[in-house]
């Protein structure tokens, strides 16, 4: 007699191509027409990878934010940022922002300066998440983290890497702090890794790399653009790296979001994410009644965002 394999892949999705910000494709596979929220994961968007020439390099001008935290991993290119509580900072290849929203902001996503002049090759992620209706109008936060500061595992075959951008791998435990358990990690194997995701945590993996990847019991095969929601009942989950034409392996990458479900009522509106229609009605008046503040630069920053799209055109680029 045979025992039956516990399915632990339940549903696989692929992203969505949609224009954001300043007018930047990203692939989107969360949410989708079949995975409207992954609790306390509102958005997975994959910006890139995309090569601009010299003024071409558009971001996501002045706009709002409240009631969850917006994360940006930068694996190439570079973002410039500024909000209107007088934070900036640049991110590069490698850092992570953790940016809470909370009560309000103002907050501005651009190709920095030197990305701008003279072009290069932009890839990056930016991951909604929820917070619970007790911190959803706190104070704002951010999180800048260069890589030196993301810690990585390696398996003792050195066969995967994981960067652990958030939770904790093993002995490995990131040094983001979150507001619910979190999960955020950046798997890469050319072998076999089984990972311990814990109980009562709701995950899904994202294939960002064009290599295959096989991911737990029954070995689904998840291609890139395509993610994987799983049901894991605490078991560990395997990933494997598929083979190629020729029978061997290639890197696969991974990105893996798990949390621990907050479990409440969610009203969203654009960038806006509450728990009642009155409490986006109210988000709305107090943006435009001016108290998330303002960014010094908004027209100069809409002028370079205009300028990149023409540049873009002209190119036949859009």
């Amino acid at each position: 007699m045979t025992s039956k394999i516990l399915k632990q892949v339940t549903r696989i999705v692929t992203a969505q191509r949609k224009r954001e910000g300043g007018g930047f494709m990203v692939r989107r596979p969360l949410p989708s027409g079949s995975v409207d929220y992954a609790d306390p994961f509102l958005m997975l968007d994959h910006l890139g990878p995309v090569f601009y020439g010299p003024g071409e390099a558009v971001g996501a001008p002045d706009h709002p934010h409240r009631g969850f935290e917006t994360v940006t991993y930068m694996l190439e290119g570079e973002f410039e940022h500024h909000d209107s509580h007088g934070n900036h900072g640049i991110l590069k290849s490698g850092w992570v922002q953790w940016m809470t929203a909370g009560s309000g902001v103002i907050h501005s996503e651009m190709p920095s300066d030197k990305q701008l002049k003279e072009g290069g090759n932009f890839h990056g992620f930016q991951i909604w998440v929820n917070l619970p209706a007790k911190d959803k109008m706190i104070r704002p936060r951010y999180q800048d983290v260069p890589p030196e500061n993301i810690p990585w595992f390696e398996s003792s075959d050195k066969q995967t890497k994981i960067k652990v951008i958030a939770g904790e791998v093993e002995d490995i435990t990131a040094n983001i702090d979150t507001h619910t358990p979190i999960y955020f990690l950046d798997l890469r194997t050319t072998g076999k890794y089984s990972l311990r995701i814990p109980e009562g945590m709701d995950a899904m993996v994202y294939n960002y790399h064009p290599a295959d990847i096989f991911i737990g019991n029954e070995k689904a095969k998840i291609s890139e653009s395509q993610m994987a929601v799983l049901k894991h009942q605490g078991e560990p989950v395997a990933f494997e790296a598929a083979e190629d034409a020729e029978g061997g392996k290639k890197e696969a990458r991974v990105l893996i979001l798990a949390g621990t479900p907050i479990k409440e009522e969610v009203a969203r509106y654009g960038p806006f994410v509450m728990n009642t229609d009155e409490e986006i009605n109210q988000a709305l008046v107090d943006m435009r009644s001016g108290s998330f503040g303002s960014i010094p630069g908004s027209s100069e920053r809409m002028r370079k965002t205009d300028e990149a799209n023409n540049k873009r055109r002209q190119a036949g680029k859009q």
